[in-house]
């Protein structure tokens, strides 16, 4: 069975963790902010100061702009240290000021737009990834010089061509198979149209209504005539 080992770094982070989420409550409470929203306040700050934090880890590597991400988290970060330095005495949690109960009030907007802010804010990078790269095939066409066109030979004496047969009209295309179904449909179709507007319903209505090619609307429109 292994061993069980006890980190001193992760027992002092809980403990500082659970005094830091203690004064942060006690600050709410005080300010006004009773029940479940007392125990919510220290969670958001804790969330914005984490989200922050990960947000500089992740901006650091690649040289992108941290001055958003250091602004967030000195934002949490002041109001953790600030609620543990006012519960220390120096603040009659009795008598909390006016000015802030403003501030623990008005924090959850400001957490809610930080948040936002950083989660969902693309780095530089990420728009560079999502830009359209190039066409290769067009760059290399336009660097390329054009090729010279090729002189035409010079015939002595030109034989006679035969004159080519004249070519057939090119038949129409047979019109599409259309299914009973297809044509019942369509006839209550413009059944309903005719009832509406009193007037025969037209080859393009018909095909808007079914959602159907122009081709296959010619050939329903010829079965309803």
């Amino acid at each position: 069975m292994p061993k069980l080992r006890v980190d001193a770094v992760l027992v002092q982070a809980v403990i500082a963790g659970a005094l830091s989420f203690a004064h942060l409550h006690d600050l709410a409470a005080a300010a006004g902010q009773d029940g479940w929203k007392a125990w919510a306040y220290p969670i958001s700050v804790d969330l914005l100061l984490v989200a922050a934090w990960r947000k500089l880890r992740s901006l650091r590597p690649s040289g992108e702009p941290v001055r958003a991400a250091w602004f967030w988290f000195a934002t949490a970060l002041t109001a953790s240290l600030g609620a543990n330095i006012a519960t220390a005495g120096l603040l009659d949690l009795d008598h909390v000021p006016d000015w802030l109960s403003i501030l623990v009030a008005g924090w959850p907007a400001l957490a809610f737009l930080g948040g936002t802010l950083l989660v969902h804010s693309p780095s530089p990078a990420q728009e560079r990834q999502e830009a359209p790269a190039p066409d290769v095939t067009e760059v290399a066409s336009v660097e390329r010089a054009p090729e010279p066109a090729p002189v035409p030979e010079v015939v002595a004496a030109a034989e006679p061509v035969p004159a080519l047969p004249a070519s057939q009209p090119a038949s129409a295309p047979a019109a599409p198979p259309v299914p009973a179904a297809l044509v019942a449909h369509a006839r209550k179709v413009a059944d309903d149209h005719h009832t509406r507007t009193g007037t025969a319903i037209d080859t393009d209505t018909l095909r808007v209504r079914l959602g159907v090619p122009a081709q296959l609307a010619d050939a329903i429109a010829a079965h309803l005539t």
